[in-house]
Order: structure tokens, then C-alpha cells, then sequence
């Protein structure tokens, strides 16, 4: 897996629970190559602006993407896991999204 892959991924929910959902690679993390993930989701209502961001069947990249309907890049919704704790790769999003999803990210860690 690499940044800018969508895969598919047993990520926890708020309520605790496991559930099976596409997460996109942030980033290969050392030193055991685990993989820093944001989750996938299709509730776009949950959007946080600045931070998030939806990718629509209208992108360019969509198609490569192999996500089914509109979803949102939660960009606040990130875990990291190794390698067989992901369950296969379905796609990837362009490295120009990746490059704008991780300027958000990394604004949104500056302290103030």
C-alpha cells in the first residue's frame, strides 16, 4: 500500500465498534511500515470544511478512486494499522488531492 490508495480496512467507530469501511493511505509509518489511514464515509453531511473533503463521480479522479457513491475524506478520522489489518486495496485518489488533503491535515495540527 502507498499514499493516495484506497483501501479497505476494519476501522473503530465512535461507539467502539469495528466496521469494515474504504480509508485512504496517508502515509507508510516507521519502523514497522504500518499505515496512517483516514476513513471514508458516505454520510457527506458530516463535512468538516478546511479539514474534509468529498470526492463526487464529477472528479477526474473518481473513476480510479473505486469508491461506489460520493464520499467524504474524513480527514479527522484517522487510525493506524499494519499491513494485515487491511483487507485489500479497491483504488487511489490523485496525488494532487493527497497533496491538498495533507496541507488541511497539517494545518489543522498547527498549536495556536
Amino acid at each position: 500500500m502507498k499514499p493516495g490508495d484506497v483501501v479497505l480496512a476494519r476501522l473503530q467507530q465512535s461507539d467502539g465498534k469495528l466496521k469494515t469501511r474504504p480509508a485512504l493511505v496517508l502515509a507508510n509509518m516507521p519502523p514497522y511500515g504500518d499505515h496512517l489511514l483516514a476513513g471514508v464515509s458516505s454520510q457527506l453531511r458530516h463535512e468538516v470544511k478546511g479539514l474534509d473533503e468529498i470526492i463526487s463521480p464529477t472528479d477526474q479522479d473518481y473513476p480510479a478512486s473505486g469508491l461506489k457513491v460520493a464520499s467524504l475524506i474524513r480527514m479527522g478520522m484517522i487510525a493506524t494499522l499494519p499491513s494485515n489489518a487491511i483487507l485489500g486495496r479497491v483504488g487511489s485518489i490523485s496525488s494532487l488531492r493527497l497533496t491538498r488533503l495533507m496541507g488541511n491535515f497539517i494545518a489543522a495540527m498547527k498549536v495556536t
